[in-house]
């Protein structure tokens, strides 16, 4: 491990660089027009079991289980192949990958997430950003309980964290303290749903992630 020296940037995906409310809101039409509306009710209270049992997202873990209670559906392996196929580069914010872009001037740009084996990586690989980011990857289940890998992956004197989730900025910023300089973007259910509560260490809000563009970082300090 090389040492801690510069900046790196972590960035969120799914409602931070990727519009993953447009997502879920095309696999719902997907799931009410090939399989009916009872089956598509039933297949996101099992996705909320799901959530409540493994911690992330599951949208395939969810599949396989309504496979199991309707054993007979030929239309649900097609339901698999549209979520693998799915065209997430479409679902890119306007100006993700210009500010992906932009943040490098003053150091690393990292992509860290969380989400499950299958879907998360096929959804940053097809979107383009795993192209984009040369690579730098991390996918956990539970991205604020590994930020010793992180710092193992990417040591950095300083970090910037963009993410949606006032949450996960609080808890990163609780560990890492003024190491850390935390961007929550105000965009998808999360955000909106959540916005930054009393104690909640936040330390600039943005309105999209394109906003980005406007932010000099040259006076960050290591």
């Amino acid at each position: 491990m090389s040492a801690a020296v510069g900046t790196v940037f972590l960035f969120d995906v799914d409602n931070t660089l990727l519009d993953n409310d447009r997502i879920q809101a095309d696999l719902r039409e997907r799931l009410e027009a090939a399989h009916g509306d009872r089956t598509a009710v039933r297949y996101w209270e099992i996705f909320q079991e799901q959530w409540g049992a493994v911690g992330y997202a599951d949208y395939f873990g969810a599949l396989a289980r309504l496979r199991l209670e309707d054993r007979y559906d030929r239309e649900l392996p097609v339901t698999a192949n549209w979520l693998m196929d799915y065209p997430f580069a479409d679902r890119l914010y306007p100006s993700a990958l210009d500010a992906v872009e932009h943040v490098r001037q003053w150091g690393s740009a990292v992509i860290l997430s969380d989400g499950d084996a299958v879907l998360q990586p096929r959804k940053i690989a097809r979107s383009g950003l795993w192209k984009a980011l040369a690579g730098d990857v991390l996918i956990y289940v539970h991205k604020e309980k590994e930020l010793k890998d992180v710092e193992r992956c990417y040591p950095a004197a300083r970090y910037v964290l963009i993410d949606d989730k006032t949450r996960i900025l609080a808890a990163v910023k609780a560990s890492w303290g003024d190491r850390v300089t935390t961007i929550f973007p105000k965009q998808g259910h999360f955000a909106l749903q959540e916005p930054p509560r009393e104690g909640v260490s936040v330390d600039e809000t943005i309105e999209k992630i394109g906003d980005l563009l406007d932010h000099d970082w040259s006076k960050l300090k290591s």
